[in-house]
């Protein structure tokens, strides 16, 4: 009704100025009519809607971060191939660097994901397909060219990176449809905060699965906003501030073993290419740590580089040879136990620097030493 009675005023001798009738309007709000005692809940809303602001800022940047990675292997690709003379006998595999993105899910969460991953990320609209038991409610979507139907295995047959976007009740059912048509290499990206991770590893019988995990604090200050579309929000260079993987504000903590998760979840893209382990490092400096602050010196020299040893033990570095690629990690072990590189994220703070000067780079936000948000490594719970 809103946008209806906005897109009237703006139309019906507004001169073009769109006006809200409804904006202050006191009965339409969300605390009318909420009795006194009852008053002490309402945080609750400003929790939902960072959790959910929060939810979709990282699973955007996670999508960035692998587009960027599969046009820098698609530039490097054909960079070889150019100066071997081999491009007119490359096969054309295009379809397979592209990301292609299914929801399982169109409530609230998935409709705010698939917007964000729209508008932010960007994916093409021909990339992101969307599995509903009520696809004929997602008609928004499809004017814009995205696919809405129900069939989760046909989505997860096609897909190479899915989200679960749906309630935990409906999971074991979603789950026993999908396992058979899941690829080893198809990233699994769950939302269901109830289902932990191992409960998930043993209901997809699939290791390559990626949750983040959130906690609340009791006490906090409400910058979440209400009114706000989450792609709006996200544009906003002080709310995205306080979606840094590292930061505490906002009440809202995220487990750095996502990040974690996230890295080696790169690792395995690269390991499923039979990569060289050197040249996969080559990647990932690139990736990660090619934002630099002002005081990092010429080209970055004083700034942290990714070794073997940060992400293998010492028994497996000796062992491996310069043109082996990286074992295939177990994502679900990753975010459950201490790995090589679970000390270097949660005490590095140069590394903890330059990522999040990464995270906000890369939704068009430039940060200065002096405006790092505050750092947490809070570890809820898996």
């Amino acid at each position: 009704m809103r946008k209806i009675l906005s897109t009237w005023c703006s139309s019906e001798g507004g001169g073009g100025l769109e006006m809200d009738l409804l904006e202050d309007l006191e009965s339409l709000q969300f605390e009318y009519g909420i009795q006194e005692e009852d008053c002490s809940w309402l945080y609750l809303q400003g929790r939902s809607r960072g959790l959910v602001i929060k939810a979709c800022a990282h699973a955007t940047f996670f999508c960035k971060l692998l587009c960027n990675l599969r046009e820098s292997l698609r530039e490097k690709h054909t960079s070889r191939c150019l100066l071997t003379g081999l491009l007119a006998d490359t096969p054309d595999d295009d379809d397979d660097d592209e990301l292609k993105v299914g929801i399982i899910g169109g409530g609230h969460l998935g409709k705010q994901l698939a917007c964000a991953l729209l508008q932010l990320v960007p994916i093409p609209a021909e990339n992101l397909r969307i599995s509903t038991r009520r696809p004929e409610a997602l008609d928004e979507f499809q004017k814009l060219g995205i696919q809405c139907f129900y069939h989760n295995p046909y989505l997860v047959n096609w897909a190479n990176l899915v989200f679960l976007c749906c309630l935990p009740s409906q999971l074991p059912t979603i789950c026993l449809e999908i396992q058979a048509c899941l690829e080893k290499g198809c990233i699994v990206y769950s939302f269901a905060a109830a289902v932990p991770i191992a409960r998930l590893k043993l209901l997809l019988n699939h290791t390559n699965i990626l949750r983040p995990q959130y906690q609340c604090v009791e006490d906090f200050v409400n910058i979440w906003g209400a009114n706000k579309e989450i792609t709006a929000a996200l544009q906003d260079p002080a709310t995205l501030q306080t979606t840094c993987p590292y930061s505490s504000a906002g009440g809202i903590i995220l487990n750095i073993k996502w990040l974690e998760g996230v890295f080696y979840a790169i690792l395995n893209i690269c390991t499923a290419k039979d990569m060289p382990h050197l040249q996969v490092l080559q990647h990932l400096n690139e990736l990660f740590l090619s934002v630099h602050f002002e005081d990092c010196g010429k080209d970055g020299a004083s700034c942290p580089k990714f070794q073997l040893g940060d992400f293998v033990n010492q028994v497996y570095t000796k062992n491996l040879s310069q043109k082996r690629p990286f074992p295939w990690f177990d994502l679900t072990a990753v975010q459950l136990k201490e790995t090589p590189f679970s000390q270097q994220l949660s005490t590095s703070t140069a590394l903890q620097d330059h990522l999040t000067l990464l995270y906000c780079d890369s939704f068009g936000i430039s940060l200065t030493k002096k405006q790092q948000p505050v750092v947490s490594t809070g570890s809820p719970s898996q």
